[in-house]
């Protein structure tokens, strides 16, 4: 299967520029309810994922006590600190290529051959996907994968 089918385009997902504020990024995160957000530079190649846990630790080590204090300093000012590094995978990845990454991460950015970003494979679309090729015809249809409108 092609990863296209199960791809959440740039256009209908949030994230973040490099030289966002991290007050921006924070706010994004705590208003969706996100863990992690995509890096992207403002040439759209993407960069990294900045998790809640990087803007902590952030905090902790500049002394950051207050959102005011978060826009002095750009998302790219953040080091990541764990120890999966959130990789891209190319369009052409396969849905194997995936699986194994979504273990330790709620999405997985994919890019395009020039390196740029382009969307976001998420975690329960994966399942989704697996259920389907697994379940029996009458258990499916409340698990019908999303099919997105590329066109809003």
């Amino acid at each position: 299967m092609n990863i296209i089918q199960l791809l959440h385009p740039k256009a209908l997902i949030d994230y973040v520029y490099s030289d966002s504020t991290c007050r921006q990024a924070l706010e994004i995160m705590e208003n969706h309810g996100f863990t992690a957000i995509p890096v992207i530079s403002r040439e759209g190649e993407y960069v990294k994922t900045l998790s809640e846990g990087d803007l902590m630790w952030f905090m902790v080590n500049k002394s950051v006590c207050t959102r005011r204090e978060l826009e002095e300093f750009t998302v790219g000012d953040v080091q990541v600190k764990r120890n999966i590094e959130v990789k891209p995978v190319v369009i052409s990845a396969t849905i194997d290529d995936v699986i194994l990454m979504l273990v330790n991460q709620n999405f997985v950015p994919v890019i395009d051959d020039r390196k740029m970003f382009i969307g976001i494979i998420t975690r329960s679309d994966v399942l989704r996907y697996c259920h389907s090729k697994l379940a029996k015809p009458e258990e499916m249809q409340e698990y019908d994968i999303p099919q997105w409108d590329n066109n809003k």
